[in-house]
């Protein structure tokens, strides 16, 4: 019988060291790297009085215990300084060194501050639809559809909004999540070290295709992307706005699909809203939806 155990507790634990190979515990560029940093910093200032209360509550009770004749009754102890000291100087310096690292993150990874970098940043526009990602690139003038080609070991810069109800932009192995709302616009640089495909998602409930919702960010050498853009340039559809109202149409499963050309000042239509919102997942159901932007 301890066999199977054995067994049985070594698949567990294979199988969850193989989901952090494709998690925040493995990540693939620079943010994400921070912020395991920081995660492992917080679960190692937590266990600094964890640890000494599991083994004080198992000391007690061993030392207590009927059979210890050596242990001292004192049924009139009701205070002592030296206790109280001990008690509230551990939680005050956990307190003060979790505060400390929330402080000092917060600011070095600022999803708007820039990756110092000798290359310049890529700039991408995202968009978030029901139930897809609409990745536009301003300065080569292509868009795609749940798939993120970039180059890899180059600083990216994403210009974030929702063309329908709220929802979080996140690439786990990148690091930092944000938010996407219709009518704003949020920022958020990252970086992938070297070549590979990186799982992205939808890390907020909205709607019937939500599970669903999700992309794939694939890092190329520099030649590979400049060729990827190229030949995304010569075939496909243009992304106008007869092509954008179709996309607001809700999708669950939506194929990854490439767009030649974009019409200037998409991004900033949506965002704006000079271009009307997508419907949201209650519309037709009685329930709330996104109303246009009013006529001034």
């Amino acid at each position: 019988m301890a066999r199977y155990w054995r067994i049985a507790g070594l698949i567990s634990l294979s199988t969850f060291l193989c989901g952090c190979e494709h998690g925040v515990l493995a990540p693939a560029g620079p943010i994400g790297e921070a912020e395991r940093t920081i995660l492992f910093d917080a679960v190692a200032i937590m266990l600094a009085i964890i640890i000494p209360v599991m083994i004080a509550t198992v000391a007690v009770a061993w030392w207590f215990r009927a059979s210890n004749t050596r242990a001292v009754y004192r049924p009139e102890f009701t205070y002592s300084g030296r206790i109280e000291m001990i008690v509230w100087s551990i939680p005050a310096l956990v307190i003060i060194f979790l505060g400390g690292i929330a402080w000092i993150g917060s600011h070095d990874l600022d999803p708007a501050k820039p990756i110092a970098h000798a290359k310049e940043p890529l700039e991408i526009e995202v968009v978030a639809l029901d139930w897809k990602w609409l990745f536009i690139y301003p300065g080569q003038g292509i868009a795609s559809i749940n798939r993120l080609v970039v180059p890899a070991d180059t600083p990216l810069k994403f210009r974030i909004t929702s063309a329908s109800v709220f929802n979080v932009f996140w690439v786990p192995r990148l690091g930092s999540e944000i938010y996407a709302m219709n009518g704003m616009v949020t920022q958020l640089n990252l970086l992938a070290y070297r070549p590979g495909t990186y799982p992205g998602l939808s890390a907020h409930f909205s709607g019937d295709g939500f599970s669903d919702m999700q992309f794939d960010v694939v890092a190329v050498p520099q030649s590979d992307f400049t060729a990827w853009a190229d030949k995304t340039r010569s075939q496909g559809p243009a992304l106008d706005k007869a092509a954008y109202h179709q996309l607001l149409q809700q999708s669950q499963n939506h194929p990854q699909v490439t767009y030649r050309a974009v019409e200037a000042g998409l991004f900033d239509k949506v965002a704006m809203r000079d271009l009307p919102p997508g419907p949201g997942p209650d519309e037709g159901r009685g329930g709330p939806h996104l109303s246009p932007k009013p006529e001034r």
